[in-house]
C-alpha cells in the first residue's frame, strides 16, 4: 500500500471517530458547547442503586496540557474545590496505572468522604477509574481527551457511574451531581487556561 493511500484511510477513520463523538452528543450539550459552557447529564442507573453522570467541555489547551492539569494531584484541588487531600497510594502514570486516594471536606448535604479508586491511563486520551475502597458505594467511569482544530484544543468527556451509602433521597443527589459536574469541568478549563 503507497503511503498516500494509508494517510488517506487513517486521515478518513479520524474524521470518523471525531464525527462519532459529535453525534453522540445530545443537541442540549452542543448548545452549551457552542456557548462555551460545559454540559452534565445525570440519569438513574438501571439497576436503581447507582446514577450515571456524562458531561463534556472543550478547552483552549493541548490534549497534553489538558492531561498534565488533570493527572496532577495537586492541580485537583483546583478541579474539586471541596477536595482536602489528593494522595498517590500505589503506581505510577508512567508505568499505565495508579491508586489515588482523595479525602473531601464535609459539605451541605454530604459528610467528609475517603474515595480510593485505581486508574489506568492512556496518555492524552484517555484515564479508565474504578472504586477500589473508600466510601462509595459504586464508581466507575473514565475520561476521554479528543484533540480539535488539529491539537490547539481538547473536547473532555467524562463519564462516571456511582452511589454512596447515605440516607439522601436519590433525587436530591442527582441533582448536586448535576449542578456540581459542570463546576468541576470549568475549574478543570480554568486550570488548563491557567497552567504555564
Amino acid at each position: 500500500m503507497h503511503l498516500r493511500n494509508l494517510v488517506a484511510i487513517l486521515t478518513a477513520a479520524i474524521a470518523l471517530a471525531t464525527s462519532a463523538h459529535a453525534a453522540a452528543l445530545s443537541p442540549k450539550a452542543q448548545a452549551a458547547l457552542a456557548r462555551g459552557e460545559a454540559y452534565a447529564e445525570v440519569t438513574p442507573d438501571p439497576d436503581g442503586i447507582s446514577g450515571k453522570v456524562s458531561a463534556v467541555i472543550d478547552i483552549e489547551a493541548s490534549p497534553a496540557k489538558v492531561w498534565s492539569v488533570m493527572t496532577d494531584c495537586v492541580t485537583a484541588g483546583k478541579m474539586v474545590t471541596n477536595l482536602a487531600r489528593c494522595t498517590i497510594v500505589s503506581g505510577d502514570i508512567k508505568r499505565g496505572s495508579d491508586v489515588r486516594e482523595h479525602v473531601t471536606h464535609r459539605s451541605l448535604f454530604l459528610p467528609a468522604m475517603r474515595i480510593v479508586f485505581r486508574s489506568v491511563y492512556e496518555p492524552f486520551t484517555r484515564i479508565r477509574f474504578e472504586r477500589v475502597g473508600g466510601d462509595l458505594k459504586v464508581e466507575q467511569g473514565e475520561w476521554r481527551l479528543l484533540a480539535l482544530r488539529g491539537g490547539a484544543a481538547t473536547r473532555v468527556f467524562y463519564e462516571n457511574r456511582l452511589a454512596v451509602d447515605l440516607p439522601i433521597p436519590r433525587a436530591l443527589l442527582r441533582e448536586g451531581l448535576r449542578k456540581d459536574t459542570p463546576k468541576v469541568l470549568l475549574n478543570l478549563r480554568k486550570a488548563c487556561l491557567a497552567a504555564a
